[in-house]
């Protein structure tokens, strides 16, 4: 006998046990062809309504398509395969460089202020920039919804795109993306290519707007450790925000070899 159960509080404990036993609520099933993606977006879209979205952001969810083109794009980043001197010379590293210290010159008061903020140099900021989009000028044409949604329900990674698609659904309930929003094929978006998590956390404007993209991208770097003053080459302690911006190696790498050589004005891009 068990001292100063009741009966009732035995009853009550077995239905705690039996509700801790009983099958949780099933996700959307993620699939690896467009088959099944009008059923996955049903499904998702009953799973967000009893999270809170709003119906309008539902609604253009429902009107998602299948984006093959960033599946193959996906598939295919062989990019970041290369050696780094062939990732600079791909990426156009010489003339990223060489238009990095004309805006470094000429948008002074804007990285002074933003060194001043965050504690991070032009340099860095400016590699980003021309590697993510040619300093705004390839920001994508993808919609970035239905990229997203794709991603989610591809079955390769769907637990990091599924987290990316809900702040994508609530940037649009709060009116700071739409169904119509364009980016690249991942779903990123802004002069600087930020996914809809990293927009919630480290957003601060119109990522469209040049200024508040590289705001926001220090603003990002600050968040993962970086210390002003000190050094962000590999090996070095602000290395490791690069390292977060970007998983690739061979991209963290032309980071900052490039920030460095747009700082200190040197040699072009080469190792």
């Amino acid at each position: 006998m068990i001292r100063g159960r009741t009966v009732a509080g035995a009853v009550f404990g077995a239905m705690a046990l039996l509700g801790c036993l009983a099958p949780a609520a099933q996700a959307a099933t993620c699939g690896s062809s467009p088959a099944g993606f009008e059923a996955w977006k049903r499904e998702f879209s009953a799973e967000a309504q009893g999270k809170g979205v709003g119906q309008t952001t539902l609604s253009a969810l429902m009107q998602t398509n299948y984006a093959s083109a960033t599946i193959a794009a996906d598939r295919g980043q062989r990019s970041f395969s290369l050696t780094l001197d062939q990732f600079l010379a791909k990426r156009g590293a010489t003339t990223i460089v060489a238009k990095g210290r004309q805006l470094k010159q000429s948008q002074a008061a804007l990285f002074a202020s933003i060194q001043q903020r965050y504690g991070v140099p032009p340099g860095p900021l400016i590699a980003i920039w021309g590697m993510e989009t040619g300093f705004g000028s390839q920001r994508g044409n993808q919609n970035m919804l239905s990229s997203i949604a794709t991603l989610a329900y591809d079955c390769r990674r769907p637990e990091f795109f599924t987290d990316q698609l809900y702040a994508a659904l609530k940037l649009i309930d709060r009116g700071t993306l739409s169904g119509s929003t364009r980016g690249s094929m991942h779903g990123e978006v802004g002069q600087t290519q930020f996914m809809p998590k990293n927009i919630l956390a480290y957003g601060t404007g119109n990522l469209e707007v040049a200024a508040n993209a590289l705001n926001s991208t220090a603003n990002f770097l600050k968040a993962h450790g970086w210390r002003a003053g000190a050094g962000y080459q590999p090996g070095e302690p602000n290395f490791v925000a690069i390292e977060a911006w970007n998983a690739a190696g061979v991209y963290q790498k032309a980071i900052a070899l490039m920030g460095r050589q747009i700082d200190e004005g040197g040699a072009a891009a080469s190792r």
